[in-house]
């Protein structure tokens, strides 16, 4: 995002529009095939198992498959974990792992759908403010020694990253109408804001600095069911929303005028997709932190393997996102050991490269 005329943000020629336009070369072009989808299970359930194995407690792999194979209801396969390796596997490693998909698919999802609505290949899921917002609500909740409480910094940092987007919604329609140039602008406007009060509150109260930093890198270490819990309602509603509009982001992704004269509200559609994924993404933020790229990485790479249409898109980010991040919380673990590295770190190791490669093809495409 270079320039403040919207020729980043909005590229309208053909090369620029094949990151995110998708393809129309026929139905069999655009539907979710059995074999995309069995694939994106099969990596999925993968990275399940690769996160459940893998820890500084050694689990035999053998009776870890038996122990959540006896868990499926009508299955009947014996275990030989002893009590405690069967509490590390069910209070530990699932917890973790289960997260891990949640979130990961709501970023990737997210990042996806704010793709399509602002016909910007490098939306991600924070665009509209929502990292901002959830660090300073997570920093007022540390600040104020609510950390203690259950399920107290990721409340404030769920209504923060929610008043960000609300703000930056409200002020981009007010000051730019319609325009979707508008939007972006009045969320970096946000964002900086916000970012700002939270250094002020954070130098203000450097003993908490620690924490505060511990949780904007991006954590899955101390998950628990409980955290599962409080995501999967928001999870389970946004998701839904999103996908029900995949084929009008197939639209949107290509123009107003065209959703226009195919008899859609393009306002009011935008206006629901936002909705939704604000409310994954805020969701995913309250319960791991901040943590970047996954937005980016798993849409553009699942475009580059199985086409641009959110028909499918959409479907294998959700899968596609949570077996990412599982695995990258497998490297968080792995390659400090026996310390860890916040799960950011290593998402971003991955992203900016990434972020970089699309960035030239976008700028190149817009020149």
């Amino acid at each position: 995002m270079t320039s403040l005329d919207g020729r980043l943000l909005e590229p309208t020629n053909t090369d620029a529009s094949r990151v995110s336009r998708p393809s129309h070369a026929g139905v069999g072009a655009t539907r979710l095939t059995p074999a995309w989808l069995g694939g994106a299970l099969a990596v999925t359930l993968g990275a399940v198992l690769v996160g459940a194995l893998v820890g500084p407690a050694g689990l035999p792999a053998g009776d870890v498959v038996a122990e959540l194979a006896d868990a499926i209801p009508f299955v009947n396969v014996p275990s030989s974990l002893t009590e405690q390796q069967a509490a590390v596997l069910w209070m530990i490693r699932l917890p973790r792992v289960v997260l891990g998909l949640l979130v990961g698919a709501a970023l990737a999802a997210s990042g996806a759908a704010y793709q399509g609505v602002f016909r910007n290949p490098l939306a991600d899921p924070y665009l509209l403010g929502a990292a901002a917002g959830a660090g300073l609500g997570a920093t007022l909740a540390i600040v104020a020694g609510l950390n203690d409480l259950p399920a107290a910094v990721p409340a404030a940092a769920f209504a923060g990253a929610g008043v960000a987007v609300a703000a930056t919604w409200a002020m981009g329609r007010t000051v730019g109408g319609r325009s979707i140039t508008s939007v972006i602008l009045a969320g970096v406007a946000v964002a900086s804001f916000l970012t700002a009060l939270q250094t002020f509150v954070q130098q203000r109260n450097v003993e908490t600095l620690r924490e505060v930093w511990s949780w904007i890198l991006g954590s899955l270490a101390t998950a628990t069911w409980d955290d599962v819990v409080l995501i999967l309602p928001w999870f389970a509603i946004s998701l839904a929303g999103l996908l029900v509009h995949r084929r009008h982001l197939d639209v949107l992704s290509v123009g107003e005028e065209e959703a226009a004269g195919l008899g859609i509200n393009a306002p009011r559609v935008r206006t629901v997709i936002v909705v939704a994924a604000t409310a994954a993404t805020a969701a995913a933020v309250a319960v791991s932190g901040l943590i970047g790229f996954v937005g980016i990485i798993v849409p553009h790479t699942i475009r580059l393997l199985a086409g641009g249409t959110y028909r499918r898109v959409l479907p294998l980010a959700v899968l596609g996102g949570g077996a990412f991040l599982v695995l990258a919380d497998v490297l968080a673990r792995l390659l400090m050991s026996p310390a860890e590295l916040p799960i950011g770190v290593v998402t971003a190791f991955f992203g900016a490269p990434f972020f970089a490669v699309v960035l030239r093809r976008s700028t190149r495409a817009a020149a």
